[in-house]
């Protein structure tokens, strides 16, 4: 965990000092005013993560394989902070999933993965004298997880059984269900582009990477889950929509 926060840490400082370098150089240029804004907004957000090693397993249950496009949905604003010039602060979380099922030889079989995270976003909007643009780079800085959940059962579950299949030990079960959760600390750098349609509400498309920096995986009451393959991490590529409601001078 000390080295995921170290990595987290140096490519914090990385980002900012090249905002800052940015900024210094801004009012070098001729005819560019810096941006001002506040807002709320709904964001529809894609993740595309690798999903192979859990298809990989999921076909031998017989059930088809997750679809790699992971749809979220989250919210979240900004508001420019004024002190610095085209910097805006603010935050972001999204959340979704992808699920197959299937009843294979009389057994309610199901595979869950869900995908999500939350955190403080820091974009600096690029000086330009194109009205009601605002191309931002920046990134999200925050923590999140991915979790894997696996069921097998079949017919209705009387109280009963519940009981039994813990209170006698080493008794096999035709009942499973296991949770499987990466949780990661994270630092996304970002691209997007916001467009005023009023003064009061934008459009906004973009994206960027998911930098996770913690890859081990944990089952049902936090223990630790062995030989997870290492093509399996909750590094992905995003792509976001959103409308953003507030005002906006740009």
């Amino acid at each position: 965990m000390y080295k995921n926060m170290k990595k987290l840490i140096i490519a914090v400082i990385i980002y900012f000092v090249i905002c800052t370098n940015m900024n210094a150089q801004e009012y070098d240029q001729v005819g560019l005013v810096s941006r001002f804004g506040i807002s709320v907004g709904v964001f529809p957000v894609w993740v595309f993560p690798d999903l192979g090693p859990i298809n990989n397993e999921i076909s031998k249950m017989g059930l088809n394989n997750l679809s790699s496009n992971v749809f979220t949905l989250g919210g979240g604003g900004y508001a420019y902070i004024m002190l610095v010039d085209n910097l805006r602060l603010g935050g972001i979380g999204f959340g979704g999933s992808t699920s197959e099922k299937e009843l294979v030889n009389g057994f309610n079989k199901e595979v869950e993965y869900s995908y999500g995270l939350g955190g403080l976003t820091v974009e600096y909007t690029l000086p330009t004298n194109v009205n009601r643009f605002a191309f931002s780079i920046g990134a999200i800085i925050g923590a999140g997880s991915a979790e894997l959940d696996i069921y097998q059962n079949k017919n209705d579950l009387p109280w009963d059984v519940v009981w039994n299949e813990v209170q006698q030990n080493g008794k096999a079960t035709e009942n499973i269900n296991r949770k499987l959760k990466n949780s990661f600390f994270t630092f996304a750098p970002t691209l997007n582009v916001d467009i005023a349609v009023t003064r009061f509400m934008a459009l906004r498309l973009g994206g960027g990477y998911i930098y996770t920096f913690n890859k081990d995986w944990k089952a049902d009451n936090d223990i630790d889950v062995k030989g997870v393959p290492s093509g399996l991490n909750s590094d992905t590529f995003f792509i976001q929509a959103g409308l953003l409601f507030g005002f906006f001078t740009f």
